[in-house]
């Protein structure tokens, strides 16, 4: 079997699909459910459509595209990721997976490959937790371990549920229905831009995923006093806005001191009231993501944030409360699938690097029900989630290459 990928073809298909945004290139932003979202998913399908897959859509608005091995009865080997995006984001997270997952399903068929199981390219709906506060949420469905009921009732910053946006979309149907069963896949793959700097520092042409780490994320509000600027002295004052600053530093203190690299925190959302120059903040809210490949260790961290943020809060008279969103396990990537990926790797000559992901993926969740491990290609300078995210067409080829060979091999078992 001799496998070439459509470079040109696929590097089109990523531009054309980085095109459909909310904001005009070079930024890309597609909310999930949003109109641009919804167009980048009709522009997917067509191109599955096109290629023959056949095309199904669950409740929660994750896109299965088959093409149907000698077995059709065999669980399938699945590949994929999501074209969702963050707002001010790039071209190339989540796309490659997508489009350079059914770029490989093309080269397998044009080597008049005729594999032994079902090979199915899976978009998931909201990686990005952007509009409902929580990422992989259509993956978190399809593996069972978020409770259908609790999603349904999201609700993003204008108030609109889960339920209310999905049924806008035109996906219906209870979420129950969603969830996948044990066993569906019998093996999956995802091909991702590694978001972060070694490969590219290394000149390292591929990552071979083998862990990914944990995530954990939490909403805090706090509650102070408010009043007038120049009315209220120094000594009187319950700011809101000075404590949640305090509790950021110590979020940041807290992750450095783990005795890891491997340990991060960030906090990504300070929501400041009443928001006007001449008065004292009284409420804010925080959202804070904390993450580690051990989980121990993450644990540890999340538990001294508690403790920062009930001294800080105490300390400064106001009110903090803490809601735990997530705090998912780490993953170890199937040892058989991971094998796989190096042998296809070596089969094409191409060097990689067995390493773990530092940023979670829908594959942290699919390997709750399936053999998962990833691929990483590298990106320049390690950039993501900014407008200047970038990929080689090389890069994404080889990458494409690898897959469609470990799916080949993968679905001949």
């Amino acid at each position: 079997m001799t496998l070439a990928v459509d470079r040109e073809r696929l590097t089109g298909e990523l531009d054309a699909l980085g095109a459909i945004s909310q904001e005009p290139a070079p930024v890309v932003t597609r909310v999930v459910f949003t109109e641009a979202d919804l167009r980048g998913r009709e522009f997917v399908k067509m191109l599955c459509h096109d290629t023959g897959l056949e095309v199904r859509e669950d409740a929660g608005g994750n896109t299965f595209a088959r093409w149907n091995g000698e077995d059709s009865t065999l669980a399938p080997v699945g590949t994929g990721s999501h074209i969702d995006a963050i707002p001010n984001a790039g071209r190339f997270d989540g796309t490659v997976g997508v489009l350079g997952g059914l770029e490989a399903i093309r080269a397998l068929m044009r080597a008049n490959c005729r594999p032994r199981r079902p090979i199915e390219l899976l978009i998931f709906t909201a990686e990005e937790p952007t509009r409902f506060g929580i990422g992989c949420l259509g993956s978190r469905l399809l593996s069972g371990l978020l409770d259908p009921a609790i999603a349904a009732q999201f609700r993003d910053r204008e108030g609109i549920s889960l339920d209310e946006a999905r049924s806008a979309a035109g996906f219906n149907g209870p979420l129950s229905e969603v969830r996948l069963p044990e066993g569906y896949y019998s093996a999956f793959v995802e091909m991702h831009i590694e978001q972060g700097p070694i490969l590219d520092r290394s000149n390292i042409p591929l990552g071979v995923v083998t862990a990914i780490a944990a995530p954990a994320s939490f909403r805090i509000a706090i509650e102070g006093e408010g009043g007038h600027a120049g009315a209220v002295l120094m000594p009187d004052r319950h700011d809101a806005f000075l404590a949640a600053a305090e509790i950021a530093l110590a979020v940041e203190a807290t992750a450095k001191s783990s005795g890891s690299r491997d340990t991060v925190a960030t906090t990504g959302v300070c929501d400041v009231f009443p928001g006007a120059v001449n008065s004292i903040p009284n409420r804010v809210r925080m959202e804070i993501d904390v993450r580690d490949i051990d989980q121990a260790r993450r644990d540890i961290v999340l538990q001294q944030i508690e403790r920062a943020v009930s001294e800080i809060a105490g300390r400064r008279g106001v009110q903090a409360k803490l809601e735990i969103v997530n705090a998912d396990p780490p993953a170890q990537c199937a040892p058989h699938v991971v094998d796989t990926l190096a042998k296809s790797c070596e089969t094409h000559g191409l060097r990689f690097e067995r390493m773990i992901s530092r940023a979670y993926h829908d594959s942290l969740f699919l390997s709750r029900i399936a053999p998962t491990a990833m691929l990483f290609i590298p990106c320049r300078g390690g950039v993501s989630h900014r407008p200047d995210e970038y990929a080689t067409p090389e890069s994404i080829a080889n990458g494409t290459l690898v897959l469609a060979e470990a799916l080949a091999r993968l679905a001949a078992e």
